[in-house]
């Protein structure tokens, strides 16, 4: 949506112009899933779609939130003493986190705005819809209010939202992927450290689907927290043999050793060991030009979170048992926390057509309803946008 398009729905909405336009991105994990609260690695990306904001300043303290794509939720409004979670004010919740957040963190944040929102990232895909809105609030909030809060440390904040004031247990990853993505680039993050390095992202002659199984995904209402759970119990299992600080410190080699008790905790526990070092292998691929390899890791990948994670589901497994079968398939895998949501797959150019169609009709025919495919590219952070000239 242009600036003049956005700028008229401000002012229909609010009755005077906005003053700034800010932007954050949707982001896929190319592999490394449910490594990050585990202590281990990532590998994901900044996309080109995400969530646009304009706002304006107010005088006095009064917050009014309008989302384009929830309009039948109208102006949701509060004052700045009135920041408390409210499950009636759904998306809007997410905004009023980060407010709470950063000004519990000691940033001063003395007056209202006004605030538009519009997503292009299908609502419960599982690309991170809410850390792109917590981010862009985030990014928002620091030009408006002259902040200058360092990046690193949005990040942080933007995890606490969803930690302590939303009220789901994840990690890290989301958030890092769109507050420091950059275009034509992964990002292989070490949760446990917060170390991190760019990878060109040389896919030449590929194109990087995403496939959406159009099965909403409600993440606080999801297994998610019980899977957090299960990894701490193994964790603890573990540290009877080996005390360490998070599952991404062990190798398989050393797991392979360990006599289990708990076949559950056990699965858990090698999902999360071997995601990581496939992480690690992944990057050496791409880093040699082995994208043979890197296919074949996403394929694993998938493999140990439908059978030792169990995230997936029908919807997901017939999307990426079909990606397999496909002539010019590199690989695919679901992404993001499972549970519904989207999977990738990364097709040669010129059998991306048939591919969608292929896949798509193996899809409906199984499930009954058609799933959606995306081109992803891959670009920058969150950010404030120039305006253009009207």
């Amino acid at each position: 949506m242009t600036d003049q398009t956005l700028e008229a729905q401000f002012e229909q909405r609010f009755g005077s112009p906005s003053t700034h336009r800010f932007f954050a991105p949707g982001r896929i994990n190319l592999i490394g899933e449910h490594t990050d609260y585990n202590g281990g690695h990532v590998f994901p990306c900044a996309l080109t779609f995400g969530t646009h904001a304009i706002a304006r300043k107010r005088d006095d303290q009064r917050f009014r939130f309008y989302s384009l794509n929830f309009e039948q939720d109208g102006i949701i409004e509060v004052t700045l003493d009135e920041l408390a979670y409210d499950a009636m004010h759904g998306w809007a919740n997410y905004a009023k986190g980060m407010i709470t957040v950063l000004q519990e963190a000691g940033y001063r944040i003395d007056t209202g705005c006004d605030i538009l929102i519009q997503g292009d990232i299908p609502n419960g895909a599982g690309l991170s819809s809410s850390a792109s809105l917590e981010l862009v609030i985030g990014v928002l909030l620091d030009r408006l209010y002259g902040l200058e809060i360092p990046r690193l440390d949005l990040v942080r904040f933007g995890q606490q939202v969803e930690n302590r004031y939303i009220g789901v247990n994840s990690g890290i990853m989301d958030q890092f992927a769109i507050g420091m993505g950059k275009a034509g680039a992964g990002l292989l993050l070490d949760c446990e450290t917060l170390d991190y390095t760019y990878a060109p992202l040389d896919l030449t002659g590929y194109t990087i689907i995403i496939m959406n199984t159009n099965k909403r995904r409600e993440l606080a209402d999801s297994k998610y927290n019980e899977r957090r759970a299960e990894c701490e119990s193994a964790l603890a299992y573990l540290n009877q043999f080996t005390p360490r600080e998070a599952l991404g410190q062990w190798t398989t080699s050393e797991f392979a050793k360990v006599a289990w008790e708990d076949e559950r905790l056990m699965r858990r526990a090698r999902h999360a060991i071997s995601e990581n070092e496939r992480t690690l292998q992944a990057l050496a691929a791409l880093e040699a030009g082995e994208l043979k390899t890197f296919g074949q890791l996403m394929n694993a990948s998938h493999v140990s979170l439908r059978e030792d994670y169990e995230v997936t589901g029908i919807e997901l497994d017939t999307l990426v048992e079909a990606a397999w079968e496909q002539p010019g398939v590199l690989g695919a895998r679901m992404t993001g926390a499972g549970f519904g949501g989207c999977a990738i797959a990364i097709v040669e150019d010129e059998a991306v057509d048939a591919f969608k169609q292929a896949v798509g009709e193996h899809y409906e025919a199984r499930i009954g309803y058609p799933a959606t495919f995306y081109t992803a590219t891959v670009g920058d952070g969150a950010r404030e946008i120039e305006r253009e000239v009207i």
